[in-house]
């Protein structure tokens, strides 16, 4: 067995504010698993530094090569070969990184079971619905908004407080929905009430998305009993109990369920499930991921989510690196372009 390491850097065509961080920079890893001469590809594209629950970059390298890979090691060397993609979720430990760096072990594994088998995804997950798309922007910062034709819904980083006449006449332009996405940011109900009464008289608001801490259902179900819109949970969902104790609460009508956060696709695809089982919307979020694991991202969607999710591109400034994705037949439909691989920073990890 031979497993391979990328760092690829993007800068974001658009510098996005957020309540606590501006995201221009996004650090992308690639991991190759190759074993008896077929590879598979995975990728996460975690957060530079720690927030709200969600790891560093650094900290999910960290996790990666110290715990899954030991496990991952000791698997092959037991069994004599690679175990199926579908029991790597259970690597997963109780640390903040160990989820994210699973995810990417996990999908490296779909990717080689199916290019081994001869299968693509559209076999292992049939596609129900051509899921609509959902683009972000920001209402902190005066930056250029980059909204693709045919997006559904658009998801506005915003704060608390009265929106600049700037951010208004924005918000003006907009025929879509928009979901306010305050990223933990809110002390108290009355300033998220404030912000979405200003907001609709100009715009059609859908959501207000995690005004507070992770974890906290009763300010959520609170805050929920007072607007006439859903309210959205995003870096409160982890692991199917958070599924349960938002229904419970009655915290939310929609969550956001990303696949690096909840431990990988398979972990993504049951809470997918459990979600709507229990009457909630979900939809899929990402991280600023690249168009690999993007086009993997919106195989799963279709197979499960009718809800705009973030399934589009990811606009990206040229940065000398090859192109991001090489179209192919089978598996995922792409692989990571090996000229990008092999411009980016790269370590192996096993031989």
């Amino acid at each position: 067995m031979r497993v391979r390491l990328w760092r690829q850097n993007a800068t974001l065509e658009s510098p996005l504010s957020a309540a606590r961080q501006l995201h221009h920079l996004r650090t992308r890893l690639f991991l190759e698993v190759e074993h008896e001469g077929v590879a598979g590809y995975g990728e996460v594209a975690p957060q530079p530094e720690a927030l709200n629950g969600d790891p560093g970059v650094q900290a999910v390298v960290d996790e990666l090569t110290t715990f899954v890979m030991a496990q991952l090691v000791e698997i092959v060397k037991r069994e004599g070969g690679l175990p199926s993609w579908s029991r790597v979720a259970r690597f997963a430990g109780p640390r903040d990184a160990s989820n994210p760096a699973v995810a990417l072990v996990e999908m490296a594994l779909l990717d080689r079971e199916m290019r081994l088998n001869a299968t693509s995804i559209e076999q292992l997950w049939t596609p129900i619905y051509e899921t609509p798309v959902q683009a972000t922007a920001s209402l902190i910062s005066d930056a250029p908004w980059v909204i693709d034709e045919g997006v559904s819904r658009l998801r506005v980083k915003t704060h608390p407080g009265t929106p600049s006449a700037s951010a208004i006449e924005r918000l003006e332009s907009i025929e879509i929905p928009v979901l306010l996405d305050l990223n933990c940011s809110a002390s108290t109900d009355a300033e998220v009430v404030e912000l979405v009464r200003a907001i609709s008289r100009v715009a059609l608001v859908d959501a207000v998305e995690q005004p507070f801490a992770p974890g906290n259902v009763i300010d959520h179900a609170r805050l929920a009993e007072q607007l006439d819109v859903a309210v959205s949970i995003d870096e409160g969902i982890r692991s199917p109990r958070d599924i349960d104790q938002v229904v419970r609460y009655r915290a939310a009508r929609i969550v956001c369920v990303k696949p690096a956060r909840v431990g990988g696709l398979a972990n993504a695809r049951s809470m997918f499930a459990r979600a709507a089982e229990m009457g909630l919307r979900p939809y899929l979020g990402g991280f600023f991921e690249s168009p690999y694991a993007r086009q993997v991202h919106r195989a799963l969607a279709r197979s499960a989510v009718n809800e705009p999710s973030d399934v589009g591109p990811v606009a990206v400034r040229p940065d000398g690196l090859a192109g991001e994705a090489l179209l192919r037949n089978g598996s995922f439909g792409v692989i990571p372009d090996p000229q990008m691989l092999s411009d980016s920073t790269g370590v192996t990890l096993c031989d």
